[in-house]
């Protein structure tokens, strides 16, 4: 128990856990990068659905992903303990990614269920069970350290896992790139599995304390009231925020807010302190993951569509030949729906019920453009989203020798300010896109240049390292004790309404011609959020001095 006591070394389980949410980011991000392509697909073997369902689709599929950590989070600390409810919701994911490759006319949903489920039993665990690690007097001042050696983990697996999607489904096709997930994810389980004894004495359960709410009285208030005003949303005539999707999760959310409202109200002087102040960051907080998740909806149409992705010739042969280049074709092509599914006929016998085609990269260039062959080969769509987590392994270290060297000269950049910026900073990401979509005279007869994407995302980064990390650790640090859990709950609630709203402005993404507008109004949106947060940073420095003695 005590071999890194005053040594400054790490303990063995860090890297256990590093390891196996490495794998587990690898499975998710290689299926949430090619969710929306696969859903739109409609010439080698997707669902065909229009842009508007695959990101009414995707959207709430992420919302739902982060809903579900909070329950999860629960029942691990009171009753499953965490090993196991990370075996259990690894078990789940796993179980999904391999039924996406399964044929079947509702095998798709089913494996979403699983993969969120699962997420609700593994995310929030496995980030607890490395805080528990860290509790040991001797290993509290290498905290922070471990949390961003433990983030480098999820990214070096969400940068990795796009270019295992493109081979795989480049050389074999869609379901053998989900089933990739699955065995990942499977991988990261063994290691834990055969890793166990370096892990296993930091799950403490955390029974009930005096003054906790009783979780009776948690799924009485918030989740069942969440599914009837779902169902009542869902049911509805006619569509209020786009679709039956959309306004059942609105609904959803309103006991949910009336919760989170009731907590402030009820509580004393000192908690409202608090919680007022989250639940202001928790509500603003909500445009930053709704640019966050463009990475999955908007800015995947845009990499699809509107982006040029040849890649240079002296490239093109080496890429080729490793399968990492996606044939594209002007041709037309006859299919046939099966289970949902369009399925390219191959046999001229076959009876087509539809002609479907040119691969939509074609859609804004003109004809006499199009290659003399009929096809061509392009870098893959998914891999845009490797940059993210690239940019992330690298501009990290930099902005934490900045923050430290803040701190040297007396001038810490604290939390509060820290998220204000982050917004301001996402804000500036998604002008960039205002500017991409002027860099050619049309974006429906030229191609943009892929170094907007570059800039776009390397912008965001900066604003993801300001503000994702750091927001549970602000959680814990201006909850009231007892409520910690339930505040928690509210923080990947504003992450999950940001996905949900991302996948419905997506949703209108054929019916904003001009896409200025589109990036525009998300723009305006963060940079009001960061001033908003500015104007209340000294009370919020305050409250949290208040609470830990500390900015």
């Amino acid at each position: 128990m005590n071999q890194t006591a005053n040594t400054g070394k790490h303990p063995k389980g860090l890297y256990v856990l590093f390891f196996t949410e490495m794998w587990e980011r690898f499975g998710y991000y290689l299926m949430v990068g090619i969710l929306f392509l696969y859903l739109t697909n409609n010439t080698t073997g997707g669902k065909g659905m229009s842009n508007a369902d695959g990101a009414d689709i995707v959207g709430s599929f992420i919302a739902l992903v982060y809903l579900t950590p909070f329950i999860g989070g629960l029942l691990a600390d009171r009753y499953l303990g965490y090993i196991r409810s990370i075996f259990l919701g690894g078990a789940l994911m796993a179980a999904g990614y391999l039924t996406l490759a399964l044929p079947g006319k509702y095998t798709m949903y089913i494996a979403m269920a699983c993969i969120i489920i699962g997420n609700g039993f593994f995310k929030p665990n496995i980030s607890t069970l490395l805080g528990i690690m860290y509790n040991r007097e001797d290993l509290k001042p290498l905290k922070d350290n471990a949390y961003n050696i433990f983030y480098m983990g999820i990214n070096i697996g969400a940068l990795i896992c796009n270019f295992a999607a493109a081979i795989l489904r480049n050389k074999f096709g869609w379901e053998q790139a989900f089933a990739a997930a699955g065995v990942g994810l499977i991988i990261g389980l063994i290691w834990l599995a055969s890793q166990l004894k370096h892990v296993k004495q930091y799950d403490v359960k955390k029974p009930m304390q005096p003054g906790d709410m009783k979780t009776s009285k948690i799924l009485g208030s918030v989740f069942i009231p969440m599914i009837i005003f779902a169902i009542i949303g869902w049911l509805i005539p006619g569509n209020i925020f786009g679709s039956d999707s959309a306004d059942a999760f609105i609904f959803a959310c309103i006991p949910v807010i009336y919760f989170y409202a009731s907590l402030w109200r009820k509580g004393n002087a000192e908690d409202k302190k608090g919680i007022g102040a989250l639940l202001f960051v928790f509500a603003v907080s909500v445009i930053f993951w709704t640019i966050y998740n463009q990475n999955s909806t908007g800015l995947t149409i845009w990499a699809q569509t509107h982006t040029n992705r040849e890649i240079p010739k002296v490239l093109e042969k080496p890429a080729d030949a490793i399968d990492m280049l996606q044939t594209v074709t002007t041709q037309p092509r006859e299919v046939e729906k099966t289970d949902q599914f369009l399925r390219t006929v191959t046999d001229s016998s076959g009876k087509a019920e539809m002609t479907m085609g040119p691969d939509p990269y074609f859609n804004n260039v003109p004809k006499d453009k199009w290659p003399a062959s009929g096809e061509t080969k392009l870098a893959n769509t998914e891999l845009f989203q490797s940059i993210n987590p690239f940019f992330i392994v690298v501009l990290t270290p930099l902005l934490l020798a900045f923050f430290a060297w803040r701190t040297r000269r007396k001038k810490t950049v604290t939390t509060a300010s820290k998220f204000a910026w982050a917004l301001i900073i996402s804000g500036l990401s998604a002008l960039v896109m205002v500017i991409a979509t002027m860099s050619v005279p049309s974006i429906y007869q030229e191609k943009t240049s892929a170094l907007w994407l570059w800039l776009t995302y390397g912008v965001f980064t900066v604003s993801e390292i300001c503000l994702s990390p750091i927001g549970l650790s602000f959680v814990s640090k201006l909850a009231p004790q007892r409520l910690t859990a339930l505040m928690m709950g509210g923080w990947f609630l504003s992450t999950s309404l940001g996905g949900k709203v991302a996948g419905v402005m997506a949703s209108f993404w054929d019916k904003i011609p001009d896409k200025r507008i589109f990036f525009g109004i998300i723009a305006i949106a963060a940079f009001l959020g960061g001033l908003l947060i500015f104007a209340k940073v000294k009370s919020l420095n305050q409250i949290v001095r208040e609470k830990t003695g500390s900015d």
